[in-house]
């Protein structure tokens, strides 16, 4: 949370505007939220505990940015995200089963972040530790416990003269200069690496054991099996990575680490909740058949969305203070045909605007990432130069935005397929025929002679885009 403290609303619009155009709405809602929660934390009174989050619930057909604004507000924040699809627990044999599964997985983020964060704090110690084993491999040390390091300089060595620890010790710290120098990368040794021993319990149980208890049932039995090691021949480079995982997990303490992602979890996760209007009833009326299901499943997330315990294998999270976003584009069902408790636990409703022609424009323009950048970035890789014309972006736009008209609104990710039309023969072609250090400029005359096509064959785009 130290991270975020001093992000304020407008920041934090000013974060998600790098990387999806307009939705201002929908940006000042999820703003706030994050907000919401820092001062939560501020506060002293025992009120603390009983400011619960305002959890969102974004309408927008697909491709509008939904999933993207929840994903980024997450990388802002630092926060565990993870997304999961309602329409997924209405499937045949998954009914009204381990909906608790999302709160496991933000869990399991929460312990890679924390890890993650942890190891960056012991990665000075872990490299000299490390350092010291690659030296005991290429230059084993002299055991004998009548040495002591000469403390006298270069000038005062003789080799002649000299032990054969002290001829054993500059030859370590000559080599010592060499790792350090990154001179030695490319040379094979062998090292011991740890094997993780694979524990079958799937069949215990019969079924009826739910994940929190197997997983923790596979650690138990795998802490009790003897650890195995294999020998591994690897240049000095890979030796390093993995050396350093294994000595940065033994420097680590792993409950400590277990409660700070529980706690990260708790105040800092969120869930977003996609498709959620595949599991509304249609017009509010239960007609038996899948209808039922559908409001089974919206039974099952209330308890976690309205606060409960769950158990993983970490140890019990409570959801009281995790964000929960949902979305769904509400074509079929409105947001009125939910349950009226689980509508009562989204009350923050946004609506995301359809994407215009103006901002497939901006899309591919304006973004860190947008979708232009990311083919020069591809066509760099193998020094090859990629321009776009101003009227050619203005073209690929005005295409994109009128087969959606025609054929199917897929918003932002009709992008996708118009620009991978407009420049796989090129892709194609480097480096076979177009060679290093060579041009390419996209015109708006290439534009609608490629794409053009496409948008007159409507039965063709139907296949192709």
């Amino acid at each position: 949370m130290d991270k975020i403290k001093d992000l304020t609303p407008k920041q934090i619009v000013a974060e998600l505007d790098k990387y999806i155009i307009g939705q201002q709405n929908a940006k000042r809602n999820v703003a706030i939220a994050l907000r919401n929660r820092i001062r939560r934390l501020m506060v002293k009174s025992d009120l603390q505990k009983d400011i619960v989050p305002n959890n969102i619930l974004m309408i927008g057909s697909t491709g509008v940015g939904k999933t993207e604004i929840a994903r980024r507000l997450a990388k802002i924040a630092n926060a565990p995200f993870t997304k999961v699809e309602a329409s997924k627990f209405t499937e045949v044999g998954y009914v009204g089963r381990d909906v608790e599964s999302m709160v496991r997985d933000v869990v399991e983020q929460a312990v890679h972040l924390v890890k993650t964060k942890k190891n960056e704090e012991v990665k000075e110690k872990a490299a000299v530790i490390v350092e010291e084993i690659i030296l005991d491999i290429l230059i084993p040390p002299v055991k004998s416990p009548s040495f002591s390091k000469s403390t006298s300089g270069d000038n005062d060595f003789n080799p002649e003269t000299a032990s054969e620890n002290e001829l054993n010790e500059k030859t370590r710290d000559r080599f010592r200069e060499k790792l350090k120098n990154g001179e030695l990368e490319e040379r094979k040794i062998e090292i011991n690496v740890k094997q993780s021993s694979s524990v079958g319990v799937g069949m215990i149980g019969n079924g009826m054991m739910d994940d929190a208890s197997m997983a923790g049932l596979q650690d138990m039995i795998s802490g009790m099996m003897p650890k195995k090691t294999k020998k591994r021949k690897l240049t000095i480079a890979e030796a390093r990575k993995v050396l350093m995982e294994e000595e940065a997990s033994k420097l680590i303490d792993f409950d400590e680490v277990k409660e700070e992602a529980i706690q990260l979890a708790e105040n800092n996760g969120i869930i977003f909740i996609d498709e959620i209007d595949k599991i509304a009833s249609k017009s509010g009326k239960g007609s038996g058949g899948p209808d039922v299901s559908r409001e089974g499943v919206q039974r099952d997330l209330l308890p976690i969305v309205e606060g409960s315990a769950v158990t993983t294998k970490y140890g019990v999270i409570n959801t009281d203070h995790i964000l929960f976003i949902a979305a769904g584009a509400f074509h079929v069902s409105k947001p009125s045909d939910l349950i009226p408790e689980l509508q009562g636990r989204f009350p923050i409703r946004v609506e995301l605007n359809s994407l215009t022609q103006e901002d497939f424009q901006m899309i591919l323009k304006e973004p860190k990432n947008a979708l232009t950048k990311q083919y020069k970035a591809l066509f760099e890789a193998e020094e090859v130069y990629l321009d776009y014309a101003d009227d050619a972006i203005d073209e690929i736009a005005r295409l994109a935005f009128k087969i959606n008209e025609e054929v199917e609104n897929i918003g932002a990710r009709r992008l996708h397929t118009v620009m991978s039309h407009l420049l796989n023969d090129f892709l194609f072609d480097v480096p076979d025929t177009i060679e290093a250090n060579s041009k390419i400029m996209i015109t708006k005359d290439m534009v609608t002679d490629r794409l053009s096509q496409l948008v007159q064959n409507r039965d063709l785009s139907q296949y192709i885009l």
